[in-house]
C-alpha cells in the first residue's frame, strides 16, 4: 500500500449516483421499450417524432438517466451524515451513528 489517499467523499458519492443511476436507466428502457415502439412515437399525439430508433432510444436513456440520477443526488443529500463525526451533541438522539 503506497499511503496515498482514495477519491474524495464528493468524488466517491458522485461515482455511486453516476454508476446505480447508469444501471436503473439501463432497467428503465428496457422496460420501456419493451412494451413502446420508438418508430411509432408522436409529439403529443400528433406530429410523429422524425428520429431514427438508435436516436429514441439515446435520447430516452440520456433523459432516464438524469432523472434517475437527480433523484439519487437528493436522497444521497438528504440522508448523508455531517462530515465532522466527533462533533455528536449537535446531531438529533435517534441520528445512526
Amino acid at each position: 500500500m503506497t499511503g496515498a489517499p482514495g477519491p474524495s467523499r464528493v468524488a466517491r458519492f458522485a461515482m455511486a449516483v453516476a454508476w446505480s443511476s447508469f444501471l436503473a436507466a439501463g432497467v428503465l428502457e428496457a422496460l420501456v421499450f419493451s412494451v413502446v415502439d420508438p418508430l411509432e412515437l408522436r409529439w403529443f399525439g400528433a406530429v410523429p417524432v422524425e428520429l431514427s430508433a438508435q436516436a429514441v432510444y439515446t435520447v430516452s436513456f440520456l433523459i432516464f438517466w438524469g432523472v434517475v440520477a437527480l433523484g439519487a443526488s437528493l436522497t444521497l443529500l438528504l440522508v448523508s451524515q455531517p462530515a465532522d463525526a466527533g462533533r455528536a451533541e449537535k446531531r438529533s438522539p435517534g441520528w445512526p451513528r
